[in-house]
This record gives C-alpha cells, structure tokens and sequence, in this order.
C-alpha cells in the first residue's frame, strides 16, 4: 500500500471510498479535476464527476458535498447514492434512459483538507460558505452570520477585498461553466448540524425579504409533497427563515446565474440535516465535536445513508421534467409567487 493511499484510506475514508468508486465504474463516469488542494505532504484531488447525458443543454442536477469538512455525512450520502446509481446502471434499462435525458454534475468533496482535519473551515482557517462576496443586507447574528475578527474564530469570512478561498473560487467557476447557459438546473449542497429536522433551504440567505424566485421553490416544494406524501422528512423553507448569513455561495452563484442566463430556471437548494435530533438520542453525541454533526451509531448512519435517496432520485426526475411542472407563462409564477408569500411570509401584505 503506498503512503498516498495509506494516508487517505486513515485520515479521509471518504475520498478512498470515491477513488474505489470510480476506478470500478470508469465507463460511467467522466472525471474531471479542477484543482489539488495541497495538504500534509499530498495533493488531494477536488473532483468533480459526470454522468448521463452530454449535451450542452441538457438539465442538470448538481449534488455539491464536504464545504464543510466536518459535517462528514454531506459527502458519505452523497458517495453512497453515487454507488447506489452505478448498482442500478448494472442491471436496470430505466436508469439508463433516466440518465440519457438528464446530467448529473457531482462534486462530493469540496473542502478536503478541512475534512482531513475535522474542520469546518479549510486550512486557513476560512469557512467556504462565509467567503463569496455577499453581504448580508440586514445584520445578520453576531459570529454565526460570517465575521472578519479573526480565523482563530468559527464562521470567518477571510479578509476584506482578498480574493476567495481557492475551494470557493473553484467550486463556483466549475458550477457556472458547466450550467451557466443551461436552461434548467437544480443544485442539492449536502449539510449538517442545525435543528432536530431535516431542512431543504432555498436562497436568500443574505436577507429576509422574499427570494424572487420563491414561486419556483413552492413549485417544487408541492410536487414533492404531492408525490411523497408520506415522506414528510422535510421541512422547505427560505433560509433566512432560520438565520442570515454574509458570503453564502449559493446566493452569489445564483445571482450570476441569472445576471447572464435572465430566461433561465435555476433552483439552488440546501439540505441540512438536522442532528441535534442525534445527539437527543444518544449523549455520547456531546463529548466529540465530530459527532455533533455526524452519526456515530452504525444503525443511524445506515439510516441517514437511506434516507436521502429518495430526495436524490426525486430532484433527478424533477429537473428532467422542469418544464411540464414550472411553465414559462407569467400568470403561472405571478400565482406560484403570490401562493409562496402566503406559506412563508403570512405577515406581508400581498395583495
């Protein structure tokens, strides 16, 4: 076993696993890496992984994972539905014509050198999703919205007028190169750590006032609870609805996305899944900081491997199928709009 290998398979399992995963499944998948991120002696490699269809149109899904290096789970489900997609590429025909009419664009791990060293930020000390420049329009929590005091402290932003973290930097470019003239994308970035329930965030986390494509995040937010109405692990909300945040990602991202690509249909989400509701099962949650943020009972993490796949599968059919359910006609998002402000904003007047 060379050292490179031994190192990994130690001290990140997760990009041994996705290295295995692709030397096995080769045929399916078109590899790409944008980036190294030198640590400990050893490139680690920012992957960012293709499959399905190859045309310049086609509607994507992204699943982005590991921003985060500590919240671990983000890229273990995500590695875990890749396995389970090249499985079913091995013997099911649908998932094959699935696939024909669909791109999947994955990067598992985002942050590697942070979840080399159980680490929200990355070696600078950075956290990715405080570093685009965004500023939160109203003040946002103190610390946890993004500061700029010190890298010795969580949720910092890096320094004012510097360039971002290369990670950020890379994610975003390679995001935009591949979907920015796409005309209907979905993007699922995998978290963990708040609340004692699963969350499905939409933008804006810069500001509490009404994401302007909100009428597209009820749309999709009813087709799911229409088709799964006995999967009720979600709650779909704005993200603003639990806190605000300077530097997020994904508000920068979109906001390009649609400053260059005005006509089209981009719904940017974020899955965070809620474990306090770990810890509240099992206090032994409490005296590891990785644990805070990830399953350490061999149950649960099966559990929580399972139980995102059909969110996965769901946002796959969903963006093949983007224009059958979210039409281009002006009357139909004045409506979805209006019908979005009724669920999550009560209190504004919008008539």
């Amino acid at each position: 076993m060379s050292q490179r290998i031994y190192h990994i398979k130690r001290s990140l399992p997760e990009l041994f696993e996705l290295e295995q995963l692709i030397q096995q499944h080769r045929e399916h998948i078109r590899i790409s890496v944008p980036t190294h991120i030198p640590h400990k002696g050893i490139d680690l490699p920012f992957y960012c992984l293709e499959i399905g269809n190859q045309q310049p149109l086609a509607p994507t899904l992204v699943l982005i994972g590991g921003v985060h290096g500590i919240e671990r789970i983000g890229s273990q489900v995500i590695i875990a539905f890749l396995r389970t997609l090249m499985q079913r590429l091995s013997w099911d025909p649908w998932m094959h014509e699935q696939l024909a009419q669909v791109r999947l664009l994955i990067l598992p791990i985002v942050n590697p050198a942070g979840m080399w060293n159980n680490s929200r930020a990355n070696p600078n000390g950075v956290d990715l999703m405080r570093n685009a420049p965004v500023d939160a329009i109203e003040r946002p929590a103190f610390l946890v919205g993004g500061q700029r005091i010190s890298r010795h402290l969580p949720w910092y932003r890096g320094k004012k007028d510097t360039p971002m973290e290369v990670e950020a930097q890379v994610l975003i470019e390679t995001v935009l190169q591949q979907v920015g003239n796409q005309p209907h994308v979905i993007s699922l970035d995998c978290h963990s750590g708040f609340g004692s329930r699963d969350r499905v965030w939409f933008p804006y986390a810069k500001t509490t006032t009404p994401w302007p494509a909100i009428g597209k995040g009820l749309a999709l937010t009813s087709l799911f609870e229409s088709t799964y109405p006995n999967h009720k692990v979600y709650l779909f909300e704005p993200q603003a609805h639990s806190y605000t945040t300077h530097g997020d990602i994904w508000d920068h991202v979109y906001d390009l996305y649609q400053q260059d690509n005005p006509n089209g249909h981009y719904l940017p989400l974020t899955l965070e899944m809620g474990s306090w509701l770990w810890v509240k099962k099992n206090p032994r949650h409490i005296f590891s900081y990785s644990s805070l943020f990830n399953p350490i009972l061999p149950h649960r993490l099966a559990r929580i491997m399972r139980r995102h796949l059909t969110l996965f599968e769901f946002l796959m059919s969903a963006v093949r199928s983007m224009p059958s359910w979210l039409n281009d006609d002006k009357s139909n998002f004045d409506t979805l709009y209006y019908a979005a402000l009724n669920r999550w904003y009560p209190d504004i007047d919008n008539q």
